[in-house]
């Protein structure tokens, strides 16, 4: 396919030109949540950037599979803290089932992507439902002689890996380095090496989540889980890998490993990240109490929310920046982002009613030049990895040409009847099948939501007086209108269901 898309590659460090595996065919895959909490605002980024990312591809005519995973089961960390179970650890503290915590915090991610205007991937697999795939994959790397296995635990050699390959090129860290900072953690004693990773890991008795396997019941580890989901729908090599800056190291650095173990070659062609989100200039983090859920973003209920936003002025101001620049969250930033999208939607729905008279008698040739590179120049800043932030401001260039044509300042027949055609086409490519942007349509929905949100408060209270009654009124009532609440230990959520 002819095109001039070009991705940086986080592998290579530069920009290069895409080609994918088989022509007019894509492979995208990108790393989903770990579903044992909800999901919150730096999980805002990474999905809405991959998605204009696959929206573009599509504009540019590839048929695309994208593939984004649920981690279910497994991800637990092997460095700066004890080697647990997300989602297991979190099933007890909230006294349920793990797969029925999975459900409900699926149930809100789904939710949120909806709202968010985010297409649905074609595949989306859950680690507990390739297990098998997993298993599989682990044994073909222990017969290669590349893990070994201690007490029903499996761990990748990694030392063993890095004397034949380029251990830490993705992320940038040396292997020595590693090996003088990792701490001592659960498990590591088990461990020919610190740097080792776990394939998978022996289940103590109290675990609810296990498997059985060669090595005895258990559960897998992160990192074998995307390199098994992807291998499986993408094949042992594909175009496109995607995620957060933070799933560097060691998630992808350790894909990168086992599936050029387990396959013999590099299993990405491309890899990209996003860069992450700051909160008023520090990094997001329970430590720091700035951790903003989905939930609280819609409804405005955080402190450190000024107010409630629309899922469309987030998903603008994310596309705002470069996904490769830090971004970093304000009230005052993000009020700018609201009146900025209105605008362009309010140009937009003018540009929609507007006619162009036929003729040429007036045509200003300087401003009609102008509208036509601007618009040219929003594929060149597409194509240059995906420059979001470029194409709107050149969408703000055309606002005032629109503008000035509703208004009489430029005259009707100042543009060329094929730019003005172009302008009306490109301007609806770009800002709606493109960027993904929706109307806000903000007015009634902030006021029910107000509406809602005096409910909440009128049960809390009644819960305090111990007039459960009420409270229950209130929550069975609203679920019969489609409005589900979520008592949380931090406070109450609701989602609507259809």
């Amino acid at each position: 396919m002819k095109h001039e898309l070009k991705i940086y590659n986080s592998y290579t460090r530069q920009k290069e030109q895409f080609e994918s595996i088989v022509p007019g065919y894509a492979g995208l895959y990108v790393c989903g949540p770990t579903v044992s909490g909800e999901s919150h605002m730096g999980h805002a980024r990474p999905y809405i950037t991959f998605d204009v990312v696959l929206r573009y591809l599509r504009h540019l005519g590839y048929k695309v599979r994208y593939v984004r995973n649920i981690t279910d089961a497994g991800h637990f960390e092997e460095e700066g803290r004890v080697a647990q179970d997300k989602v297991f650890e979190k099933a007890k503290l909230e006294k349920l089932e793990p797969m029925e915590m999975v459900q409900k915090y699926t149930n809100l991610f789904h939710h949120g992507m909806k709202l968010f205007n985010n297409i649905e991937p074609s595949i989306e697999p859950t680690a507990t439902g390739h297990i098998i795939e997993q298993i599989s994959m682990i044994e073909t790397i222990i017969e290669k002689g590349y893990a070994y296995e201690v007490n029903g635990s499996v761990y990748f050699d990694v030392s063993k890996y890095a004397a034949s390959y380029p251990y830490g090129k993705l992320s940038g860290r040396v292997l020595e380095d590693q090996l003088e900072t990792t701490r001592e953690l659960d498990g590591q004693d088990e461990k020919r090496n610190k740097a080792d990773f776990a394939l998978w890991k022996n289940a103590p008795p109290e675990h609810l989540m296990r498997w059985k396997s060669p090595w005895g019941e258990g559960f897998p580890g992160w990192h074998i889980e995307c390199s098994a989901m992807s291998s499986k729908y993408l094949g042992e090599v594909f175009d496109i890998h995607g995620g957060g800056m933070d799933l560097q190291f060691p998630h992808h650095e350790s894909e990168i490993a086992q599936s050029t173990i387990a396959h013999g070659h590099a299993p990405v062609n491309y890899w990209m990240h996003n860069n992450m989100i700051t909160i008023n200039g520090k990094k997001m983090g329970k430590s720091y109490n700035n951790v903003i859920k989905l939930s609280e973003l819609f409804s405005g209920n955080h402190e450190l929310l000024a107010q409630a936003y629309h899922p469309m002025v987030i998903r603008f101001y994310i596309l705002q920046t470069h996904y490769r620049s830090t971004l970093d969250f304000g009230n005052e930033a993000l009020q700018a982002s609201e009146r900025a999208a209105r605008r362009l939607w309010e140009a937009y729905d003018v540009l929609q009613k507007l006619t162009h008279p036929g003729n040429a008698v007036a045509t200003d040739a300087a401003l009609d030049q102008q509208v036509s590179t601007w618009l040219k120049e929003c594929t060149d800043f597409m194509n240059d990895d995906f420059n979001t932030a470029k194409v709107i401001a050149n969408l703000f260039e055309l606002a005032p040409v629109i503008n000035g044509i509703k208004g009489g300042q430029v005259k009707a027949d100042a543009l060329s009847a094929d730019t003005f055609a172009l302008l009306k086409t490109s301007f609806d490519t770009f800002l709606i099948d493109i960027l993904g942007m929706q109307p806000l349509q903000a007015e009634q929905g902030d006021k029910l939501d107000g509406v809602l949100n005096v409910l909440i408060d009128i049960r809390k209270e009644a819960k305090k007086r111990k007039d459960f009654a009420l409270s229950d009124e209130i929550r069975n009532k609203l679920a019969a209108a489609g409005v589900l609440l979520k008592d949380e230990k931090d406070g109450t959520i609701s989602y609507t269901v259809e």
